[in-house]
Protein backbone atom coordinates (compact mmCIF):
# COMPACT_ATOMS: atom_id res chain seq x y z
CA UNK A 1 0.00 0.00 0.00
CA UNK A 2 1.25 3.16 -1.24
CA UNK A 3 1.13 6.36 1.46
CA UNK A 4 0.72 10.11 -0.21
CA UNK A 5 0.97 13.18 2.17
CA UNK A 6 -1.20 15.89 0.87
CA UNK A 7 -1.00 19.12 2.49
CA UNK A 8 -3.40 21.65 4.16
CA UNK A 9 -3.11 23.71 0.33
CA UNK A 10 -5.67 22.37 -2.07
CA UNK A 11 -3.63 24.06 -4.93
CA UNK A 12 -0.64 22.04 -3.70
CA UNK A 13 0.81 19.78 -6.49
CA UNK A 14 0.02 17.05 -4.35
CA UNK A 15 -3.24 16.86 -4.74
CA UNK A 16 -3.12 15.99 -8.45
CA UNK A 17 -0.31 13.60 -8.52
CA UNK A 18 -2.90 10.61 -9.73
CA UNK A 19 -2.54 9.70 -13.45
CA UNK A 20 -5.21 7.32 -13.61
CA UNK A 21 -9.04 6.75 -11.98
CA UNK A 22 -9.29 5.60 -8.98
CA UNK A 23 -12.15 4.82 -6.17
CA UNK A 24 -11.56 7.29 -3.10
CA UNK A 25 -13.15 6.36 0.68
CA UNK A 26 -13.36 9.41 3.18
CA UNK A 27 -13.78 9.02 6.87
CA UNK A 28 -11.27 9.51 9.85
CA UNK A 29 -11.59 5.76 10.41
CA UNK A 30 -10.10 5.95 13.76
CA UNK A 31 -10.25 2.58 15.30
CA UNK A 32 -11.23 0.92 12.34
CA UNK A 33 -14.20 -0.83 13.43
CA UNK A 34 -16.74 -3.00 12.32
CA UNK A 35 -18.79 0.10 10.55
CA UNK A 36 -15.56 1.59 8.84
CA UNK A 37 -14.66 -1.96 7.56
CA UNK A 38 -18.13 -2.38 5.93
CA UNK A 39 -17.41 0.77 4.02
CA UNK A 40 -13.85 -0.38 3.32
CA UNK A 41 -15.08 -3.40 1.87
CA UNK A 42 -17.82 -2.03 -0.53
CA UNK A 43 -15.00 0.24 -1.95
CA UNK A 44 -12.83 -2.31 -2.73
CA UNK A 45 -15.52 -4.89 -4.31
CA UNK A 46 -16.20 -1.54 -6.35
CA UNK A 47 -13.02 -1.53 -7.91
CA UNK A 48 -12.32 -4.86 -8.13
CA UNK A 49 -15.65 -4.78 -10.37
CA UNK A 50 -14.94 -1.64 -12.41
CA UNK A 51 -10.62 -2.36 -12.17
CA UNK A 52 -9.69 0.83 -10.09
CA UNK A 53 -7.60 1.51 -7.73
CA UNK A 54 -8.63 2.17 -4.12
CA UNK A 55 -7.21 4.76 -2.33
CA UNK A 56 -8.64 5.99 1.73
CA UNK A 57 -8.03 9.30 3.27
CA UNK A 58 -7.85 10.54 6.80
CA UNK A 59 -6.78 12.93 8.66
CA UNK A 60 -3.71 13.48 10.79
CA UNK A 61 -3.79 14.64 13.98
CA UNK A 62 -7.15 14.07 14.94
CA UNK A 63 -9.61 16.99 13.94
CA UNK A 64 -11.02 17.18 17.39
CA UNK A 65 -7.60 17.54 18.89
CA UNK A 66 -6.87 20.18 16.74
CA UNK A 67 -9.52 22.11 18.19
CA UNK A 68 -8.84 21.80 21.45
CA UNK A 69 -9.94 18.31 22.79
CA UNK A 70 -7.19 16.52 24.16
CA UNK A 71 -8.69 14.03 24.88
CA UNK A 72 -8.34 13.75 20.60
CA UNK A 73 -4.77 13.97 20.84
CA UNK A 74 -4.77 9.92 21.66
CA UNK A 75 -5.98 7.40 18.95
CA UNK A 76 -7.29 3.93 18.95
CA UNK A 77 -5.83 3.34 16.28
CA UNK A 78 -2.52 5.44 15.42
CA UNK A 79 -1.27 6.15 12.20
CA UNK A 80 1.03 3.60 12.09
CA UNK A 81 -1.38 0.52 13.02
CA UNK A 82 -3.82 2.17 10.89
CA UNK A 83 -1.77 1.98 8.29
CA UNK A 84 -1.11 -1.81 9.05
CA UNK A 85 -4.36 -2.63 9.17
CA UNK A 86 -5.45 -0.86 6.31
CA UNK A 87 -2.73 -2.62 4.07
CA UNK A 88 -4.24 -5.84 5.52
CA UNK A 89 -7.54 -5.15 3.89
CA UNK A 90 -6.04 -4.62 0.54
CA UNK A 91 -6.29 -1.35 -0.22
CA UNK A 92 -3.71 0.64 -2.79
CA UNK A 93 -2.88 3.96 -1.28
CA UNK A 94 -3.67 6.03 2.34
CA UNK A 95 -3.90 9.74 1.65
CA UNK A 96 -3.12 11.60 4.86
CA UNK A 97 -3.88 15.10 5.21
CA UNK A 98 -1.98 17.38 7.23
CA UNK A 99 -5.23 18.87 9.15
CA UNK A 100 -4.41 22.38 11.25
CA UNK A 101 -6.55 25.63 11.63
CA UNK A 102 -5.56 26.64 7.88
CA UNK A 103 -7.12 23.39 6.59
CA UNK A 104 -10.18 23.40 8.81
CA UNK A 105 -11.63 26.49 7.15
CA UNK A 106 -11.54 24.67 3.48
CA UNK A 107 -15.24 25.26 2.27
CA UNK A 108 -17.16 21.54 1.43
CA UNK A 109 -17.58 22.55 -2.24
CA UNK A 110 -13.75 23.60 -2.38
CA UNK A 111 -12.62 20.19 -0.69
CA UNK A 112 -15.12 18.83 -3.48
CA UNK A 113 -13.70 20.15 -6.02
CA UNK A 114 -10.23 19.03 -4.90
CA UNK A 115 -11.47 15.22 -4.88
CA UNK A 116 -12.49 16.03 -8.45
CA UNK A 117 -8.65 17.19 -8.97
CA UNK A 118 -7.45 13.50 -7.92
CA UNK A 119 -9.17 11.92 -11.17
CA UNK A 120 -11.49 9.96 -8.72
CA UNK A 121 -14.36 8.48 -10.49
CA UNK A 122 -16.02 6.77 -7.46
CA UNK A 123 -16.24 7.88 -3.76
CA UNK A 124 -17.38 5.74 -1.03
CA UNK A 125 -18.26 7.55 2.93
CA UNK A 126 -20.67 6.03 5.51
CA UNK A 127 -24.05 7.67 5.85
CA UNK A 128 -22.93 10.46 8.69
CA UNK A 129 -20.04 11.54 6.53
CA UNK A 130 -19.44 15.38 7.00
CA UNK A 131 -16.90 17.68 5.68
CA UNK A 132 -15.94 21.66 5.22
CA UNK A 133 -15.90 24.06 7.41
CA UNK A 134 -17.76 23.78 10.29
CA UNK A 135 -18.62 20.60 8.98
CA UNK A 136 -21.33 21.96 6.39
CA UNK A 137 -21.12 19.25 3.89
CA UNK A 138 -23.23 16.15 4.04
CA UNK A 139 -22.91 12.88 2.14
CA UNK A 140 -26.03 13.62 0.34
CA UNK A 141 -24.61 17.34 -0.77
CA UNK A 142 -21.22 15.60 -1.74
CA UNK A 143 -23.25 13.41 -4.23
CA UNK A 144 -25.39 16.31 -5.93
CA UNK A 145 -21.85 18.31 -6.02
CA UNK A 146 -20.07 15.25 -7.24
CA UNK A 147 -22.38 15.03 -10.55
CA UNK A 148 -20.09 15.28 -13.85
CA UNK A 149 -16.99 14.38 -12.13
CA UNK A 150 -17.64 11.51 -9.22
CA UNK A 151 -20.55 8.91 -8.13
CA UNK A 152 -20.97 8.26 -4.61
CA UNK A 153 -22.18 5.31 -2.48
CA UNK A 154 -23.24 6.18 0.76
CA UNK A 155 -23.06 3.13 3.15
CA UNK A 156 -25.73 2.40 5.91
CA UNK A 157 -24.82 2.51 9.40
CA UNK A 158 -23.71 -0.53 11.26
CA UNK A 159 -25.87 -1.24 14.44
CA UNK A 160 -23.81 -3.35 17.59
CA UNK A 161 -26.17 -6.80 17.24
CA UNK A 162 -26.29 -7.20 21.12
CA UNK A 163 -27.75 -3.07 21.63
CA UNK A 164 -28.87 -2.25 18.05
CA UNK A 165 -26.72 0.87 18.52
CA UNK A 166 -24.49 2.13 15.96
CA UNK A 167 -20.82 1.19 15.81
CA UNK A 168 -18.56 4.14 16.56
CA UNK A 169 -15.52 5.07 17.13
CA UNK A 170 -17.20 7.21 20.42
CA UNK A 171 -18.57 4.14 21.79
CA UNK A 172 -15.25 2.20 21.53
CA UNK A 173 -12.94 5.02 22.63
CA UNK A 174 -15.28 5.68 25.96
CA UNK A 175 -15.66 2.01 26.50
CA UNK A 176 -11.27 2.05 26.65
CA UNK A 177 -11.60 4.87 29.04
CA UNK A 178 -14.17 2.31 31.58
CA UNK A 179 -11.95 -0.33 31.16
CA UNK A 180 -14.85 -2.28 29.54
CA UNK A 181 -12.08 -3.46 26.97
CA UNK A 182 -14.51 -6.86 26.03
CA UNK A 183 -16.89 -4.29 24.96
CA UNK A 184 -14.52 -2.04 22.67
CA UNK A 185 -13.09 -5.41 21.52
CA UNK A 186 -16.49 -6.72 20.48
CA UNK A 187 -17.40 -3.05 19.01
CA UNK A 188 -13.75 -3.24 17.21
CA UNK A 189 -14.35 -7.03 15.86
CA UNK A 190 -10.87 -7.71 17.06
CA UNK A 191 -8.56 -7.35 19.83
CA UNK A 192 -7.68 -3.86 21.32
CA UNK A 193 -3.62 -3.34 20.93
CA UNK A 194 -0.77 -1.25 22.41
CA UNK A 195 2.36 -1.47 20.65
CA UNK A 196 5.71 -0.26 22.25
CA UNK A 197 9.35 -0.63 23.56
CA UNK A 198 10.69 -2.84 26.63
CA UNK A 199 12.44 0.17 28.98
CA UNK A 200 13.74 0.08 31.90
CA UNK A 201 11.71 0.76 34.91
CA UNK A 202 12.49 0.81 39.28
CA UNK A 203 12.40 -3.19 39.24
CA UNK A 204 10.37 -3.40 41.97
CA UNK A 205 8.22 -6.03 40.39
CA UNK A 206 11.18 -7.83 40.15
CA UNK A 207 12.25 -7.82 43.93
CA UNK A 208 8.76 -8.81 44.98
CA UNK A 209 8.83 -12.08 42.57
CA UNK A 210 6.79 -10.43 39.90
CA UNK A 211 9.35 -9.14 37.00
CA UNK A 212 7.35 -6.30 34.79
CA UNK A 213 7.98 -5.44 30.89
CA UNK A 214 7.78 -1.69 31.25
CA UNK A 215 5.90 -0.71 28.03
CA UNK A 216 6.11 2.41 26.84
CA UNK A 217 3.85 3.06 23.85
CA UNK A 218 5.26 3.51 20.64
CA UNK A 219 2.80 6.10 19.58
CA UNK A 220 -0.25 8.05 21.12
CA UNK A 221 -2.74 5.21 22.51
CA UNK A 222 -5.41 5.68 24.33
CA UNK A 223 -4.79 4.33 26.98
CA UNK A 224 -7.34 2.50 29.03
CA UNK A 225 -8.67 3.04 32.27
CA UNK A 226 -6.40 2.35 35.61
CA UNK A 227 -6.63 -0.70 37.25
CA UNK A 228 -5.42 -4.73 36.50
CA UNK A 229 -6.15 -6.32 32.87
CA UNK A 230 -5.61 -9.85 31.57
CA UNK A 231 -3.59 -9.71 28.45
CA UNK A 232 -1.73 -11.65 25.77
CA UNK A 233 1.82 -9.97 24.92
CA UNK A 234 3.36 -10.98 21.30
CA UNK A 235 7.38 -11.55 22.07
CA UNK A 236 9.33 -12.45 19.05
CA UNK A 237 6.16 -13.54 17.20
CA UNK A 238 5.12 -15.95 19.69
CA UNK A 239 1.89 -14.98 22.53
CA UNK A 240 2.56 -15.36 26.08
CA UNK A 241 -0.36 -15.03 28.69
CA UNK A 242 0.23 -12.21 31.62
CA UNK A 243 -1.34 -9.99 33.44
CA UNK A 244 -1.16 -6.06 33.18
CA UNK A 245 -1.45 -3.03 35.50
CA UNK A 246 -2.11 0.56 33.89
CA UNK A 247 -2.02 3.54 36.72
CA UNK A 248 0.40 5.41 38.84
CA UNK A 249 1.62 3.16 41.51
CA UNK A 250 0.13 4.65 44.55
CA UNK A 251 1.24 2.33 46.54
CA UNK A 252 4.71 3.58 46.09
CA UNK A 253 4.08 6.88 44.82
CA UNK A 254 1.79 10.12 45.43
CA UNK A 255 1.43 12.67 43.23
CA UNK A 256 2.15 11.01 39.99
CA UNK A 257 0.25 11.73 36.81
CA UNK A 258 1.54 9.82 33.79
CA UNK A 259 0.17 6.44 33.49
CA UNK A 260 2.44 3.40 33.04
CA UNK A 261 1.84 0.09 31.09
CA UNK A 262 3.19 -2.37 33.41
CA UNK A 263 3.03 -6.35 32.43
CA UNK A 264 3.76 -9.70 33.99
CA UNK A 265 4.31 -12.19 31.79
CA UNK A 266 3.59 -15.79 32.91
CA UNK A 267 5.96 -18.10 32.91
CA UNK A 268 8.99 -15.88 31.19
CA UNK A 269 12.18 -14.95 31.95
CA UNK A 270 13.81 -13.78 28.57
CA UNK A 271 15.60 -11.07 28.73
CA UNK A 272 13.49 -8.51 26.08
CA UNK A 273 14.78 -4.70 27.09
CA UNK A 274 14.69 -2.34 24.24
CA UNK A 275 12.21 -5.36 22.32
CA UNK A 276 9.02 -3.97 20.65
CA UNK A 277 6.03 -6.16 22.24
CA UNK A 278 2.27 -6.09 21.60
CA UNK A 279 -0.22 -6.00 23.98
CA UNK A 280 -3.71 -7.22 23.67
CA UNK A 281 -5.88 -6.33 26.35
CA UNK A 282 -8.38 -9.53 26.98
CA UNK A 283 -10.38 -8.50 29.99
CA UNK A 284 -10.47 -6.29 32.90
CA UNK A 285 -9.70 -7.91 36.25
CA UNK A 286 -9.91 -4.74 38.59
CA UNK A 287 -9.32 -0.69 39.65
CA UNK A 288 -5.77 0.30 40.42
CA UNK A 289 -5.57 0.95 44.17
CA UNK A 290 -3.16 1.71 46.97
CA UNK A 291 -1.89 -1.12 49.49
CA UNK A 292 -1.29 -0.51 53.17
CA UNK A 293 1.80 -2.84 52.76
CA UNK A 294 4.23 -4.59 50.42
CA UNK A 295 2.72 -8.41 51.96
CA UNK A 296 -0.75 -7.09 50.97
CA UNK A 297 -0.04 -5.97 47.10
CA UNK A 298 1.94 -9.39 46.84
CA UNK A 299 -1.24 -11.17 48.14
CA UNK A 300 -3.24 -9.18 45.38
CA UNK A 301 -0.74 -9.60 42.73
CA UNK A 302 -0.91 -13.70 43.40
CA UNK A 303 -4.90 -13.51 43.06
CA UNK A 304 -4.85 -11.71 40.18
CA UNK A 305 -2.64 -13.70 38.36
CA UNK A 306 -4.33 -16.96 39.27
CA UNK A 307 -7.55 -14.58 38.01
CA UNK A 308 -5.78 -13.30 35.03
CA UNK A 309 -4.64 -17.20 33.79
CA UNK A 310 -8.06 -18.38 34.71
CA UNK A 311 -9.68 -15.43 32.69
CA UNK A 312 -7.37 -16.51 29.69
CA UNK A 313 -7.51 -20.60 29.65
CA UNK A 314 -11.07 -20.19 28.24
CA UNK A 315 -9.86 -17.56 25.29
CA UNK A 316 -8.05 -18.05 22.08
CA UNK A 317 -4.45 -18.81 22.33
CA UNK A 318 -3.41 -16.65 19.76
CA UNK A 319 -5.78 -13.18 20.07
CA UNK A 320 -7.70 -11.73 16.99
CA UNK A 321 -5.65 -8.49 16.19
CA UNK A 322 -6.22 -8.31 12.37
CA UNK A 323 -8.99 -7.60 10.76
CA UNK A 324 -11.47 -10.93 9.82
CA UNK A 325 -9.91 -13.23 11.93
Amino acid sequence: METIALHAALDDSSWRLQEQPQVLILGHFDGIHEGHVQVIRHALDYGKQHQLPVGLMTFHPHPKGVFGKPEYEQFITPLAEKKRILGQLGLDRLYVVHFDLSFAKVTAQQFAEAICRMKVKHVVVGFDYRFGHGGEGTAQLLQEWGKGCFTVDIIPAHNDVETAVKVSSTRIRKSLLQGDVVNANRLLGRTYIIRGEVVHGDARGRTMGFPTANVRAEEAYVIPANGVYAVKVLVHETWHDGVLNIGLKPTFKTGETVQSVEAHLFDFDQDIYGETVTVALMSYIRPERKFSSIQELIAQITADSEEARQRLSTMEKVPAVTIGV
